[in-house]
């Protein structure tokens, strides 16, 4: 029998959390309005003191142990986000803290977690291994353990999000909300429908990590083989038994991704509103064109940003080449003076951007006959990138695009 959630419990989560939270409040976002056709409005949790989200779940549920079940310590699992919240709550309330993190976990969410004082543990390939650690050692010596997601408390502060934003905006017809366990869904869905049953609430997952919508089609829990996204905050392959029929009762629909889609966001994100959203807070924003709807007031929680330099900079790379921002393509020239200049001035004519030359004077036994000259050229888009190719062809040089290597 499912415990009732009540609107009570989410007004005191509410007021709790202020101690640990910044004001996150809706930001309209000009871009993507025109490009799904509805208004849309992000929620930045991106812009929490610990980069997401998770610090409203972590501090609520803390707040809620007797001083006995702190005293002992406490453990949990994470890819990251809950593990900072943990981390500071558990230096809020001067208790010891163990994080188990997923080996794979970013450097800045491991170092960050350690800066609140919390021991980490790295251990396992993804979330569920971690938390199959976290559980072991609970038992062994007695720590408190705080579940990341499967937990109403938990999922009860998560749901802080939704009050929020229907207080800000009373008139929200759609809240998208990212999924790995499911405790944020469970919090944002539940609380919205007790305050309007009107709104849709539609869950976003990474294709590779679909766990809940799989569990959702099969009408039980069910583990996926594998988690493998970009977006390791919801890298889950089991979502909670607890938390799932509350979503099963409240999520209207879920949406799909490809991480593909979350490195476009990501430019979308930097070049338009200037802010950094790791993968799993880019998920809402990418599912906004997959949504079956005009004119209507959407919500796009961004779950968190805690990317570390290393990623950014790829995905900024893999985001260009995507779009045909950057590519290089490969000329075969005789080996003799003017040649280079020549190609020069077909991609200069073009409006192309030259951002690396690789001369090769060996790819044919007779030099003097060919050598091939690899450019990394800067365009417009992947219009451009196809003329500065078309202007290539008809000059003679037989162009071929080739991987791009930064």
């Amino acid at each position: 029998m499912m415990t009732e959630l009540k609107l009570e419990k989410f007004e005191e989560a509410a007021e709790i959390v202020k101690k640990v939270t910044v004001p996150t409040n809706l930001i309209y976002s000009d871009f993507f309005s025109r490009q799904c056709g509805n208004k849309v409005y992000l929620k930045p949790e991106n812009m929490q003191f610990t980069g997401a989200y998770k610090v409203r779940g972590a501090y609520y549920k803390i707040s809620q142990l007797t001083e006995e079940e702190r005293e002992r310590g406490l453990i949990t699992a994470s890819a990251g986000n809950h593990a900072q919240g943990v981390a500071n709550a558990a230096r809020i309330y001067g208790v010891t803290a163990k994080i188990v993190m997923p080996t794979a976990t970013p450097f800045i969410k491991v170092n960050r977690t350690r800066g609140y004082g919390a021991d980490v543990i790295l251990h396992g390939n993804v979330y569920d291994e971690a938390c199959k650690e976290a559980l072991r050692l609970a038992g062994e010596n007695g720590y408190t353990f705080v579940h990341p997601f499967d937990d109403l408390e938990v999922a009860t502060g998560q749901g802080t999000v939704a009050m929020e934003i229907i207080k800000e905006l009373p008139t929200v017809d759609y809240i998208l909300v990212p999924i790995g366990g499911g405790g944020l869904a469970t919090g944002v869905s539940t609380l919205a429908k007790l305050i309007n049953p009107n709104i849709k609430v539609i869950g976003v997952e990474p294709k590779g990590a679909s766990c809940m919508k799989a569990s959702l089609d099969a009408g039980k829990v069910v583990t996926l083989d594998s988690a493998v996204t970009i977006a390791d905050g919801t890298a889950v392959k089991t979502p909670g038994t607890v938390i799932f029929p509350y979503i099963q009762k409240n999520i209207d629909d879920i949406i799909p991704v490809e991480d593909e889609e979350l490195i476009d966001a990501f430019l979308d994100m930097v070049e338009n509103h200037k802010m950094v959203c790791e993968g799993s807070g880019l998920l809402t924003v990418a599912a906004l064109k997959h949504l079956d709807c005009r004119d209507k007031k959407v919500v796009s929680i961004l779950s968190g940003g805690n990317m570390d330099i290393i990623t950014m900079s790829s995905t900024l790379q893999h985001g260009l080449i995507q779009r045909g921002r950057i590519f290089t393509v490969s000329v075969l020239l005789p080996d003799k003076p003017g040649e280079l200049v020549r190609v020069a001035s077909v991609i200069s004519q073009a409006n192309g951007n030259v951002v690396k030359l690789e001369h090769n004077q060996f790819v044919s036994i007779n030099r003097n006959a060919e050598v091939e000259l690899r450019i990394t050229i800067e365009t417009f888009g992947m219009k451009h990138k196809e003329q500065i190719v078309d202007k290539l062809q008809e000059a003679g040089f037989k162009p071929k695009v080739v991987r791009t290597n930064l």
